[in-house]
């Protein structure tokens, strides 16, 4: 294709095999253009990247072994991944380790999602989402994210001078706000995650009389999946998991694609996740949510409730059945919607001046 010099690219994991990250690259694709921008995903590619996708989207519980009659049902949920995936606005395709085909773009977005996370197991230290090689008069990170890799192990001064090349950064939680000030010395803004800034985007549903509650996560802990049996069987709600087999669930529906799971989203009368996204999603429809982050999503889960002052839905092994009560049942405290709106004038306000 011909690129424009007015296009806007967008760099992040558009390609994995997740929920969160196929609609955190849409809405922020989406979001820019209903903005003015004429973006698109810039389309890397990776032999070793597709591997590793595909053997984590079937065996997604490592070192627990799918059992033989899910393989097809995570097959199926894939494959509707890479349909979606190809139909959102993108580039011609290029080298993962190879951008020069980039050249010419306006600007350039590195983000949302762990874009800078050293540990992440196969995009982990990819110079491509610091910038390098990428020549664009405007380098803009929005709501970047370290991850898992925690303030304090720092970053090397390496990767630090890539970051001194953005013309302007912004970042999705404190532990990245923390790594960017040791590095450039300068405290980023934080910003909303693209699902609840362009929550526009994300397609609409009430609840119907097949009230259920969606289960979205897998290696959710013993002492959680008890009590939400004991709150099922006191509301008389179903619990529904959604992408992942979890066995304590009444039904599973792992072949979701990402439109399906938009869709039950919408549905749900209580969503439960040890998911970033999970919370994210029960934030855009003020849907009552309780969350048990896994160590790997515990500092984005962490910051996120600490920023929109939702601590209290983050549940531990002594909540008591009282507390699942009202955190399942209750809308949101007001206070929630207070903060996502100072954040989402904030998150305007930072791409009015990074993008014109």
């Amino acid at each position: 294709m011909t690129e424009s010099p007015a296009q806007v690219g967008v760099l992040t994991f558009h390609r994995c095999i997740n929920y969160g990250s196929y609609w955190q690259a849409r809405c922020l694709v989406e979001g820019l253009r209903a903005r003015g921008h004429d973006a698109v995903l810039l389309d890397h590619h990776d032999p070793a990247v597709v591997r590793a996708e595909w053997r984590c989207a079937l065996q997604p519980a490592l070192p627990e072994r799918t059992r033989a009659a899910d393989l097809p049902a995570y097959k199926r949920k894939a494959r509707r991944f890479v349909a979606a995936i190809d139909a959102l606005p993108r580039s011609a395709g290029f080298a993962l380790d190879d951008p020069a085909a980039l050249n010419g773009y306006g600007a350039v977005v590195v983000g949302s999602d762990e874009v800078w996370n050293f540990r992440h197991p196969w995009y982990a230290g990819k110079p491509l989402f610091f910038g390098e090689g990428v020549e664009t008069p405007r380098l803009v990170s929005y709501a970047a994210s370290f991850g898992n890799h925690d303030a304090a192990d720092g970053i090397g001064p390496e990767w630090a001078a890539r970051l001194r090349r953005f013309t302007a950064v912004s970042v999705r939680d404190a532990n990245a706000q923390d790594l960017v000030r040791q590095a450039l010395g300068t405290t980023p803004p934080l910003v909303l995650d693209p699902v609840l800034q362009f929550a526009d985007r994300v397609p609409r549903g009430t609840p119907d009389g097949d009230r259920y509650a969606l289960i979205y996560g897998h290696g959710l802990p013993d002492w959680l999946a008890q009590a939400l049996r004991r709150w099922s069987a006191r509301h008389g709600v179903r619990l529904h998991s959604i992408g992942y087999r979890n066995d304590w669930a009444d039904t599973q529906e792992i072949d979701a694609g990402p439109e399906d799971f938009a869709a039950r989203v919408a549905g749900a009368s209580a969503l439960v996740t040890n998911f970033f996204h999970g919370c994210v999603f029960a934030l855009v429809h003020g849907t009552p949510f309780v969350t048990a982050p896994s160590p790997y999503r515990f500092n984005k889960v962490r910051d996120l409730t600490a920023a929109l002052d939702a601590q209290p839905h983050v549940v531990a092994p002594d909540t008591d059945d009282a507390g699942y009560d009202a955190l399942l049942t209750r809308p949101h405290a007001p206070r929630i919607a207070a903060q996502v709106a100072r954040l989402r004038a904030e998150s305007n306000a930072f791409l009015a001046a990074a993008l014109g």
